[in-house]
C-alpha cells in the first residue's frame, strides 16, 4: 500500500501576467502589475503567519494566490455595495454604459424631481401623464349619469378612465355683482332668484357701471364675496358627487347642455410612467439604472486601492486562509509519523480563521457607515456646534470710547 503524499506548500511563490490565469480563478486582476507582485508577498507573508517552516502548510501556490483575488474582490464588493446605497436615488434611470467604479458622483434632485412628478400628475400640477378632455350631454330632470357607459365604453378603445375634473359650477360671481339675486340667462340678462338656468352655459353683463366706473379692486372683491356666500346660503348649491365614475349634479338640471370633465387612463395612472418602454407600456430593456442589479460598478482596480484598503485585504486573506487550511486539517486529524502520529489543530484553526474574518467584515461596513453622506453631515454639524461653545467662552474685548 503506498503511503499517502499531502501536498504543501514548497518554500517560496512567484507569478507573472502570462501565468497569472493558472493561479487565479476568475481572472479578475491578472493584467495589474501591483496585484500580481503584492499576491506573492503576501502568500509568503501568510505562510509564515501559518508556523512555515517549523510546520508544513498544505496549501499551494494556487490556493494562495486564489484566496488573494477572493479577498480584493470581497473588499471591492463592500465598497460597490455601499456605493449603491448611497447613490441609488441619484443614479436610478441614468445609463448602464458608464462605469461608476472610482467615480465621483455629483448628487443631484433630478431623480427626486421624478418621484414628484407622479404626485403632481395625480392633482394636475404638472408630472408626465397626460390629461385628456371628454364630455357627455346633460339632458333636463336627470340628475345621475354612468361615465363608463356613457363616455369610457366608446373612447380609448374602451379602457378604463379615473375622472380627475368636472367642469360644474355657477357663473363666476365677477360677472354677476350687480344682481346677487339671479344668475345670467343670457348676455345682459339675469333671472330671479327662484329660477335656474340650464347652468354650465355662462354669460356676461354689459352694466355701464362695470364699464365706465373706476372703483377700487377691494370693493369688486367685497361684492364679489357678497354674491359667492348669497349663493350659499339663499340658493341651490352648485355642486356634484362623483362615485365609481358615476356622476350625480346638484341641483337636477332644467335643461340640456354639454358638461366637460378632465380624465386620465386608469392604466397610466396606476402604473406611472416607465423609463424605457414602448409605446404599448412595455419595458424594451434601453439600459436604464433600474435597482442595485444593474448598477455598472465593477471590480476596483487593485494598483488604486490605497494602503489601508490593502492591509485589511491583507487580513481577509489571512483569515480564509486559516479557514481553508483549517478545514484541511479537520478533514485529515492527524498524521502518520514513524513510531507515531501528529494531531493537527483543524478545528480551532478554522474558528479562529471565521472570528478575525467576521470581525474584519464587522470593522470594514462600520468604517463606511461613518463615512457615509449622512454621517459625515452630522459630524460637521457637531463639529460646528462644539466650535460655537469654544468662542462662546472667549473673553470679549473692552472698548473704551
Amino acid at each position: 500500500m503506498s503511503e499517502l503524499v499531502y501536498p504543501i506548500w514548497p518554500g517560496s511563490a512567484s507569478i507573472s501576467g502570462s501565468d497569472a490565469s493558472i493561479y487565479t480563478q476568475f481572472n479578475f486582476y491578472d493584467t495589474d502589475v501591483l496585484f500580481l507582485t503584492e499576491s506573492v508577498q503576501a502568500t509568503e507573508w501568510a505562510a509564515y503567519r501559518l508556523g512555515y517552516p517549523v510546520t508544513d502548510v498544505e496549501l499551494t501556490n494556487a490556493n494562495f494566490i486564489s484566496m488573494f483575488e477572493e479577498a480584493t474582490t470581497a473588499y471591492g464588493a463592500v465598497l460597490n455595495e455601499q456605493n449603491i446605497k448611497e447613490y441609488m436615488l441619484t443614479v436610478q434611470g441614468s445609463s448602464t454604459n458608464t462605469n461608476l467604479t472610482g467615480r465621483q458622483i455629483r448628487g443631484g434632485i433630478g431623480r427626486i424631481i421624478q418621484l414628484a412628478e407622479g404626485y403632481g400628475a395625480e392633482v394636475g400640477v404638472g408630472g408626465d401623464i397626460d390629461w385628456l378632455k371628454g364630455s357627455i350631454e346633460v339632458t333636463a330632470s336627470q340628475q345621475t349619469y354612468d361615465l363608463d357607459v356613457l363616455f369610457a365604453q366608446t373612447h380609448n378603445s374602451g379602457s378604463a378612465i379615473r375622472i380627475k375634473r368636472i367642469f360644474h359650477s355657477r357663473t363666476p360671481a365677477s360677472t354677476r355683482y350687480f344682481d346677487p339675486w339671479g344668475i345670467p340667462t343670457s348676455p345682459g340678462s339675469f333671472a330671479g332668484m327662484g329660477s335656474i338656468y340650464g347652468f354650465g352655459s355662462g354669460g356676461t353683463i354689459g352694466a355701464a357701471g362695470t364699464s365706465y366706473v373706476l372703483r377700487p379692486v377691494y370693493e369688486d372683491l367685497l361684492r364679489m364675496q357678497a354674491v359667492e356666500i348669497n349663493d350659499q346660503v339663499r340658493k341651490s348649491g352648485f355642486s356634484f358627487e362623483l362615485i365609481n365614475n358615476k356622476l350625480r349634479l346638484f341641483p337636477i338640471p332644467n335643461a340640456g347642455f354639454t358638461l366637460f370633465f378632465d380624465y386620465v387612463l386608469k392604466e397610466q395612472s396606476d402604473l406611472g410612467y416607465i423609463s424605457g418602454s414602448d409605446a404599448s407600456g412595455s419595458d424594451t430593456g434601453l439600459g436604464n439604472i433600474t435597482d442595485p442589479s444593474n448598477i455598472p460598478y465593477e471590480n476596483l482596480i487593485y494598483s488604486d486601492i490605497n494602503s489601508v484598503g490593502r492591509k485589511w485585504i491583507r487580513d481577509y486573506f489571512l483569515a480564509i486562509c486559516k479557514i481553508t487550511l483549517g478545514g484541511i486539517r479537520a478533514k485529515y486529524p492527524t498524521i502518520p509519523i514513524p513510531n507515531g502520529e501528529i494531531t493537527l489543530d483543524g478545528e480551532s484553526l478554522r474558528n479562529e480563521g471565521i472570528n478575525e474574518r467576521d470581525k474584519l467584515m464587522e470593522r470594514l461596513l462600520d468604517m463606511l457607515d461613518k463615512s457615509g453622506k449622512k454621517a459625515q453631515i452630522q459630524n460637521k454639524q457637531e463639529e460646528e456646534d462644539n466650535l460655537q461653545k469654544i468662542m462662546n467662552r472667549v473673553p470679549m474685548g473692552i472698548f473704551v470710547k
